[in-house]
């Protein structure tokens, strides 16, 4: 009898997953094993609508070809390791990949709106999903997390889409269902593309997981050849843009992708980016106290912005131990909002999640934290 050596053991490549498959991949991965096309069928919706975790879980697969495929693949190489965060609160998902990295992603819920002054909403929390798309991020801003250890990898559209389907699952609470997905965790999009529209291409399938392309937002640093691509794409997602400044030399200051995209380039791009009717650019601005956050700088984001269909969404600051950056006053916030109304600009303050968790906007170092732990 033959025996593998440890080292060879760990040269062989691991098995294929099957999250992140197409049908037409999916297809052609049973017409391997002489299987009817329908089982295709049948797997897909297993995957993505049932969100299964195992083949065991696959009743009506033949076990002849449960079999098969557990010889060949498995399910997806992504494994919930914690969670943090009460029920029915904003929750913080922990993952651990095949190969041992660590992600983050968060669940988020915001409370019903009143319907009068007397009776709250008797529809459930908006729930919506932050998903990342790489294990770390190489772009550096300044007042982001993420980027304080470096890129380590990509995600797989498997690793991606199995964020989604493992908190659907998971971290739902009865009754409870999923209204949005934003791609603004780990990570920059822009920069994993081919897999992130792949994932994005299941996430909107209305035969697999069935979210409206409406209800999914792609956030970039302004990597203006991703944004080019993702608008000729068609997926018909939503796009956000993160500025945080309004000149040249602050934002390649905060943000180095900026000397490669100035801001001039970068709007160029943006105005030249398809929307379809009633459709707007989401303009992400992180207020800095005393770098970003002066009423000049709200005049010249008024100029910048103008004639863009598009909306400002402001951003506190979360504070982190290892950035030095001090979130504005509130009456500092109010003033910059002020402004732009004023020129008759749709404004929108975004009150970030999960601060208590450090699962707010750029408060995810997965990544960093898990390693350090070791």
């Amino acid at each position: 009898m033959t025996s593998v050596s440890p080292i060879a053991a760990e040269m062989q490549e691991p098995p294929a997953e099957l999250r992140g498959l197409t049908p037409a991949e999916l297809t052609a991965l049973l017409a391997e094993g002489d299987f009817e096309p329908y089982r295709a069928r049948q797997l897909y919706h297993w995957l993505y609508v049932k969100g299964a975790e195992s083949l065991e879980e696959m009743t009506n697969l033949p076990r002849a070809l449960r079999e098969w495929l557990g010889e060949r693949t498995r399910v997806g190489a992504i494994e919930l390791a914690r969670i943090r965060g009460a029920e029915g609160a904003t929750r913080k998902a922990l993952f651990r990949l095949g190969d041992g990295k660590f992600i983050e992603s968060v669940l988020m819920r915001d409370e019903p709106v009143a319907v009068d002054d007397t009776e709250a909403a008797a529809a459930p929390a908006r729930i919506s999903f932050c998903l990342s798309s790489q294990v770390g991020c190489a772009l550096g801003c300044t007042f982001c997390r993420t980027g304080f250890g470096g890129f380590q990898r990509n995600l797989t559209p498997g690793e991606i889409v199995g964020q989604a389907l493992t908190m659907r699952r998971r971290l739902l609470a009865a009754g409870e269902t999923l209204q949005h997905i934003v791609f603004m965790g780990m990570g920059e999009p822009m920069h994993n593309l081919d897999n992130v529209l792949t994932a994005l291409r299941l996430l909107t399938d209305p035969e697999g997981f069935k979210l409206s392309r409406r209800r999914i937002t792609v956030s970039t640093v302004g990597w203006v050849p991703g944004i080019e691509r993702l608008g000729a794409s068609g997926v018909g997602v939503n796009l956000a843009v993160s500025l945080n400044a309004t000149t040249d030399e602050t934002r390649s200051t905060i943000m180095p992708v900026n000397r490669r995209y100035p801001i001039g380039a970068l709007l160029e791009a943006l105005r030249r980016y398809p929307l379809e009717p009633r459709r707007r650019i989401t303009i992400e601005y992180v207020l800095l106290r005393g770098v970003n956050d002066t009423p000049a700088d709200a005049r010249r984001l008024v100029g910048l912005l103008r004639g863009l269909r598009c909306k400002v969404n402001l951003i506190m600051f979360n504070a982190c131990p290892e950035l030095a950056y001090e979130p504005v006053e509130a009456e500092g916030l109010d003033r910059f909002a002020a402004v732009l109304s004023e020129a008759n600009m749709t404004v929108t303050v975004r009150w970030s999640k999960g601060r208590e968790l450090e699962a707010a906007c750029g408060q995810l170092a997965a990544h960093v934290l898990e390693a350090a732990r070791g």
